[in-house]
């Protein structure tokens, strides 16, 4: 993540960070934004012509690409003198991925959040939010996207010092991916891009990197996706559909419709089944906009007139975000009846047997942890510091409190997200807030 010199180690967001400043080790989870990798897809592209390469957003810190969104909406903020911690309180209508974005970091920042969500979005993401700190408001779904929106400027007239950032009118949206998401696309393709597909939701996305990339070569054609139930940015009419994050019925004051070559419209069907096919046959878990946008692509490759070209696609988000959507219903019920129980509760660790490629030898001391510790550390980690992750870190923390580490540098590894922990133990109390939540 961070490939250094000995003098500069990375330019991230406009910013030289030097050796001075610790390079290698990031100073919070905010400077892990970003610098997602792209790989092609190699094994559902049959009768395609192009090539295409995936930019794999759920690779960044909490899992989306509204990560930088996020980040870019605070830190403009921040920069014109209208937030900081502890005085004022961040607002905003979401449908989750964003608002997740917001969560973490304001936990890692120390801000108060308060979201407003549909109350049909994914029960991933109130429990996610919730994780963070963040407090949901749930409306009806059946208000639509004024509605949610109208419902956030409503709780901002109640709340002194309140700040609503409002993703589709927000120039910092497009702005960062004009700053890096672009660019990250044209390095990773050595310039040669030929097509950007990207779904489009506040349409952030496509339009900030797609003014890069056409500035870097103006023959470079840019796709929009959106659903084709809800085709409103081909002059359809709003309606609903299964793919969470896009095709909000409304054309965002953020999207640059001039930019577009084309908008393709993908079903609901199409979306996901080609989102349980990037699983299966490309071992990539992504949501359901990113099966939205990987179809687009594929219909793209297979034109005669794209012959030899290379496609960029977003994915925009991680696929563990969904799993109580009708993305998993088939699967969902199959896990839901397997059963073994685990006497520790800390998955992944404690099989109970000394592995042979554990070179005991090595270790100075094996730290126990009681199940009690891993959770409440857990649920710390994602309040105080905006990660969400598992048990590793208390006995780090157990360490660091002793006196003859005093000055010491502890590395801990943390294994894997907190996302593949939702059903466990780790979020039984705000899995239960999260399940009894109704609209106002």
């Amino acid at each position: 993540m961070f490939p250094a010199s000995e003098e500069v180690c990375i330019e991230k967001f406009g910013k030289v960070i030097n050796m001075e400043e610790k390079c290698g080790i990031a100073k919070d989870v905010t400077e892990v934004i970003g610098n997602t990798p792209m790989v092609y897809l190699n094994n559902v592209v049959d009768g395609c012509v192009a090539r295409i390469a995936a930019k794999l957003e759920m690779m960044g810190p909490c899992s989306s690409v509204k990560d930088r969104t996020a980040y870019s909406m605070i830190r403009d903020a921040e920069e014109k003198g209208l937030i900081s911690p502890g005085k004022n309180i961040l607002i905003e209508s979401t449908t989750g991925n964003t608002g997740i974005g917001l969560a973490f970091i304001a936990a890692a920042k120390g801000y108060k959040l308060i979201l407003v969500m549909p109350s049909d979005v994914t029960l991933e993401r109130k429990m996610v939010v919730l994780a963070f700190g963040a407090e949901l408001h749930l409306i009806d779904p059946a208000k639509g996207t004024q509605g949610i929106h109208d419902e956030a400027n409503e709780i901002m007239k109640k709340t002194p010092n309140g700040y609503v950032f409002n993703q589709s009118e927000n120039p910092a949206n497009p702005k960062i991916h004009y700053e890096t998401t672009g660019p990250e696309i044209w390095k990773a393709t050595g310039g040669k891009v030929d097509i950007l597909v990207a779904a489009v939701g506040t349409g952030g996305t496509v339009t900030g990197a797609g003014h890069f990339l056409k500035e870097k070569n103006s023959e470079i054609k840019i796709y929009g996706v959106e659903p084709a139930e809800s085709a409103v940015l081909n002059g359809g009419n709003p309606g609903p559909h299964k793919i969470l994050g896009i095709g909000a019925g409304i054309i965002p004051k953020v999207l640059d419709t001039k930019l577009l070559d084309e908008v393709i419209q993908i079903s609901s069907d199409e979306a996901l089944e080609t989102a349980k096919l990037l699983a299966l046959k490309e071992g990539l878990l992504v949501g359901i906009s990113s099966g939205a946008a990987a179809a687009a692509a594929i219909k793209l490759a297979k034109r005669p007139k794209n012959a030899g070209k290379l496609i960029a696609v977003v994915f925009p988000s991680i696929g563990e975000r969904y799993l109580s959507s009708v993305m998993f219903d088939s699967i969902r019920a199959e896990a839901e009846n397997m059963k073994f129980d685990c006497p520790h509760k800390i998955l992944g660790i404690g099989a109970g047997i000394i592995p042979k490629v554990l070179d005991t030898n090595l270790l100075d001391e094996i730290i126990q942890g009681f199940k009690f510790e891993a959770i409440e550390t857990a649920n710390l980690l994602a309040l105080k510091e905006g990660i969400l992750s598992g048990a590793a870190a208390a006995a780090a923390i157990k360490l660091a409190k002793r006196p003859e580490n005093a000055g010491k540098l502890i590395a801990v590894v943390f294994p894997s997200t907190g996302e593949g922990y939702l059903t466990s133990v780790l979020f039984d109390s705000i899995r239960a807030e999260a399940e009894n939540m109704k609209f106002h």
